[in-house]
């Protein structure tokens, strides 16, 4: 009789290890319970949730090989240094203005009259997006609400990815989003970051935000990462893509030796301001 429980548990699990959207979705709410209470149990998870103990232990190894939890006997606290948390747009705005003002005169420099430009969601982003003003012709592709009204009274052409509002960022995700992105070459892309590991890469707290993310550099002929250098050296719960995806970054002037050189002994172009 147990052998056959087990066998159920292992298809089960099974199962579910197919489908990488629920695998990303049961993380990030085992990540939001360490973030919420410091710790969480392997028991207490394995029952909630009716998954196997197996399965969320190799859950809570993945989340500590990304620097997102510490694992303990039994279970897994919350580590020091991880970016956890999903800050909404209106608490992110006013963090580092004037190192988003430098990294977006930078970036517009990249730019040129005629071209297709990806927006992705963020503050930084969105600081860009103003200072694209500048030109007269261009074609704006972005998944940010926000961008879109803050470009409605120009003469560009806005195209929106369409899919699922996501309020805390004003972001559209979802499959209608990444369908519409597969659709698309845009001549740069201009992707915020929530935390940028030099090993491990670009991530985000959110899977959906991830997955339109990925697709975004998919179809852009050139990818600009731009993030003040807090960001760096931080992880959050979803993985965008690794370095070698990202031909630019351009960041603060406070961004650290080891983490220069890092990026670019991985071939990555470095703008600092």
């Amino acid at each position: 009789m147990k052998t056959k429980n087990r066998a159920h548990d292992t298809q089960s699990d099974s199962s579910n290890d197919t489908n990488k959207m629920l695998i990303g979705e049961r993380r990030q709410h085992i990540l939001s319970l360490i973030h919420r209470d410091g710790r969480v149990l392997v028991s207490e998870l394995s029952e909630s949730l009716g998954i196997s103990p197996i399965t969320i232990r190799k859950d809570l190894d993945h989340l500590e090989s990304h620097g997102l939890a510490q694992r303990t006997h039994g279970g897994a606290l919350s580590p020091q240094g991880s970016t956890m948390t999903d800050p909404s747009l209106k608490e992110k705005e006013h963090h580092q203005i004037k190192e988003k003002q430098r990294i977006a005169a930078a970036a517009v420099k990249m730019v040129k009259n005629g071209q297709c430009i990806l927006l992705d969601s963020g503050t930084t982003v969105t600081t860009i997006a103003r200072s694209l003003r500048e030109f007269s012709n261009l074609t704006i592709v972005t998944n940010a609400v926000n961008i879109a009204a803050e470009l409605s009274d120009t003469n560009f052409e806005i195209i929106l990815t369409g899919g699922t509002l996501r309020k805390n960022s004003f972001s559209l995700v979802g499959p209608m989003a990444e369908d519409m992105l597969m659709q698309i070459r845009a001549d740069i892309l201009f992707l915020a970051v929530d935390g940028f590991d030099p090993k491990i890469g670009i991530t985000t707290p959110n899977v959906l935000e991830s997955r339109v993310n990925r697709a975004m550099v998919k179809a852009s002929r050139k990818v600009v990462a731009v993030c003040d250098s807090t960001k760096f050296d931080r992880s959050s719960m979803a993985l965008i893509v690794p370095p070698t995806a990202v031909h630019t970054v351009i960041t603060d002037d406070q961004i650290s030796e080891a983490d220069a050189d890092s990026l670019r002994s991985a071939g990555i172009e470095l703008i600092i301001v």
